[in-house]
């Protein structure tokens, strides 16, 4: 085991990760894996979220940030649903820890990449907010419209994570579009008709039955039956301009990159749908409605990664500069980035 200075020590205090980062370089693939772990964990974070709505254990603490008065964590006393609600708070902390492992793996590797890991924070920060909503959340009762905004935040964070996973098989140079702009702009279309079906899905639920308690929960004032059948309109909408993108790439030759995640994206759509129609016809079953929720951010995850497979980045050409060394108390990475 090497020795620790006592200038080591203050150097790691001052800044952990510039310590690490200069001692430390892993392999790219190993960084792939740590952005990969985020957003795996962004997902899960969503599953587990629906399975404390569907099961009713919304409020099974009913106090944050403990889970009540007198106890931080769940008592025997509350049953499976303090069970639940507790666990689902428990996986956040695993969430930051597959973050904060995202964040030191970019931060490390070598040339520093300043943009992969500014990504890295933001997962954090959203993190970090999206908890603190969570809290509010149990505070006002589960009123729909916090927990819809709750939802908004997670697939905002996935969207974070879904664009460093992609950015960890990249180089660094300017993007080189592989489609024309018309190409580019039905694609946005199609992004802009997933955010809008994604924000009516959580009217949907916030109209619905599925309250996320067996007490007395505040509902979105609007008619279910509508909602969902405009939620259902955006969905075919969603899946015409899939099909009509993957023709239009077919037509002017693309390269396999797009052809092949629109061709995922109308899968899982199809996959999406299935689910949707058949909750609906069969009074939402609990286990559907968590399928769905599962299913609505894997879409959105197809979405995204159709976007970012319009263009290239290949590996930026460095200039043959001398190789300099620091120190890790050094100002040039003592300092915070």
């Amino acid at each position: 085991m090497p020795n620790v200075t006592r200038a080591d020590a203050v150097a790691a205090v001052r800044n952990p990760l510039a310590f690490i980062a200069a001692r430390w370089t892993p392999t790219p693939r190993t960084v792939q894996r740590a952005a990969l772990a985020a957003l795996v964990m962004s997902v899960l974070i969503v599953v587990t979220g629906g399975a404390v709505r569907l099961t009713g254990s919304g409020l099974g603490c009913p106090t944050w940030p403990k889970c009540t008065d007198d106890s931080l964590t769940a008592t025997s006393e509350m049953g499976l649903h303090g069970a639940i609600e507790f666990g689902n708070r428990m996986l956040t902390y695993v969430l930051c820890a597959a973050v904060g492992w995202a964040i030191i793996a970019a931060r490390s590797e070598k040339p520093y990449r300043r943009g992969l890991t500014r990504l890295g924070w933001a997962q954090f920060w959203i993190v970090m907010s999206n908890a603190v909503l969570g809290g509010i959340v149990v505070l006002v009762g589960l009123n729909p419209y916090t927990v819809a905004a709750h939802f908004v935040a997670t697939s905002a964070l996935i969207a974070v994570a879904t664009v460093m996973w992609q950015r960890t098989r990249e180089g660094d140079a300017a993007p080189r579009p592989l489609v024309g702009k018309a190409v580019q702009q039905l694609v946005w279309v199609l992004v802009g008709a997933s955010v809008l079906l994604i924000l009516v899905g959580t009217v949907v639920t916030g109209a619905g039955p599925h309250a996320g308690d067996s007490s007395e929960v505040e509902r979105m004032p609007v008619d279910w039956e509508t909602v969902s059948k405009l939620h259902a309109v955006l969905a075919w909408i969603v899946v015409t301009l899939t099909f009509a993108l993957w023709f239009v790439l077919k037509a002017v030759d693309a390269p396999k990159g797009p052809l092949n995640r629109t061709r995922d994206l109308f899968l899982v759509l199809l996959a999406q749908g299935v689910i949707g129609y058949v909750q609906y016809f069969t009074d939402l079953p609990e286990v559907l409605v968590g399928l769905h929720m599962f299913g609505s951010a894997v879409t959105w995850i197809a979405v995204l990664r159709v976007l970012l497979a319009l263009r290239e980045r290949p590996e930026a050409e460095l200039p043959d500069l001398p190789v300099q060394s620091y120190e890790a108390t050094s100002a040039s990475i003592a300092g915070p980035r």
